[in-house]
């Protein structure tokens, strides 16, 4: 995957194919300890223990339609590509946790991508999901939590083309200022 929002997407995806209804982005990124790191999390079904030792392997799925499964296997890649490393924690019935550690200083830190449309895809094609997004530097955090959003919308739906264009402007908006005071 060429950058670090098609993980967040794949990654996610999983997640909603687990039957999550929940689901935590976190980055926290810190230039001064040359730390970048990603967390999912969600309250899906979790993975059996039995599974969770082969989830990192690229010829190992529990889908029946293909037999690799390379999300996972990819973001460990990337992130141990930079000197960093991943983890994933699951409890069966409870959900699953991914965290993944990225030197940024690292030549082969792939760069962010579109997290703003990224999200939006995600929001936009799950409504019945919860998405909570922080974005957190030394000095600042940046969140996103749809539980918030669909509260103040009362009865209109956040797939609603209205709604959609004012969360994408927002979003833009938002990361992109955020973004550019890294």
């Amino acid at each position: 995957m060429k950058d670090i929002s098609l993980h967040i997407l794949d990654i996610a995806q999983n997640s909603v194919a687990a039957g999550a209804t929940r689901i935590a982005i976190r980055i926290s990124d810190n230039a001064s300890d040359d730390s970048f790191v990603l967390e999912i999390e969600d309250n899906g079904r979790g993975i059996p223990r039995d599974l969770l030792e082969k989830v990192l392997d690229p010829f190992f799925t529990s889908r029946t339609t293909r037999n690799v499964g390379l999300g996972l296997s990819l973001l460990a890649q990337s992130a141990r590509d930079t000197g960093g490393d991943i983890s994933v924690e699951s409890e069966e019935g409870a959900g699953t946790r991914v965290r993944a550690c990225f030197r940024p200083s690292h030549i082969d830190m792939k760069p962010l991508g579109d997290v703003a449309d990224t999200l939006l895809v995600l929001i936009a094609a799950n409504p019945v999901i919860d998405f909570f997004f922080s974005y957190e530097k030394p000095s600042e955090r940046y969140v996103l939590d749809t539980r918030e959003i669909k509260a103040q919308l009362e009865e209109v739906p956040i797939t609603s083309p209205d709604v959609l264009s004012l969360l994408k402007d927002e979003l833009r908006r938002s990361l992109d200022a955020y973004l550019d005071e890294t």
